[in-house]
């Protein structure tokens, strides 16, 4: 109904975050966003190490344990990062808007090649982490140019040793407003680096 000239590939990663946490919410699920990564949560400054984008906490848990506090009353209090579910959440777009104007997106592979198996090898280099994958959200013109790139994607992320499993699919199609046509979201399982 509001006839936007931009569709959901034009929006940028922290709204695709914040859409997202809305629809685990109503899902049933407890995501919390940007949380410091187990190994980096230990440092005196808060703002200090890597965040890792979204964390799924169980059914009662309503924040992960502060090591911080470990020394304090409530040090016990919340969810142990090992029992959450680490997400990292990558975005890639053939084409983009670029300066207001749709055309092919000059950063596409590096979108999809460098910058999404970078959070592989963060989540699977935390020796707290059990549970972990990538969500990758990447938008294409079409479904065989979608399956290239995610195989593409998979073959360098085995060649780099990355402990990748095989990726929950799913599709949807998106109206074409500047080139892309398909939304492919594939769930990559992250296992721990032996490195």
């Amino acid at each position: 109904m509001e006839q936007s000239p931009y569709g959901v590939d034009a929006l940028d990663e922290l709204q695709i975050h914040a859409a997202l946490v809305q629809g685990l919410k109503g899902a049933g699920f407890n995501p919390l966003s940007e949380q410091r990564y187990p190994d980096h949560r230990a440092r005196r400054r808060r703002s200090e190490g890597d965040r890792c984008d979204l964390v799924l906490l169980p059914e009662s848990g309503e924040h992960l344990t502060d090591p911080l506090a470990a020394d304090s009353l409530f040090g016990k209090r919340g969810v142990d990062p090992a029992d959450a579910y680490w997400l990292e959440v990558k975005m890639a777009r053939q084409f983009a808007l670029t300066d207001g104007v749709a055309g092919a997106a000059r950063q596409y592979g590096a979108q999809l090649l460098s910058a999404s198996t970078s959070d592989v090898r963060k989540l699977a280099q935390d020796r707290v982490i059990e549970f972990a994958a990538l969500l990758l959200l990447f938008f294409t013109s079409d479904e065989p140019t979608a399956n290239h790139d995610l195989n593409v994607w998979l073959s360098r992320c085995l060649d780099k040793h990355l402990p990748v499993a095989a990726p929950f699919i799913e599709r949807r199609p998106v109206t074409d407003r500047i080139g892309n046509t398909l939304c492919t979201i594939a769930l990559v399982p992250v296992g721990r680096s032996t490195d």
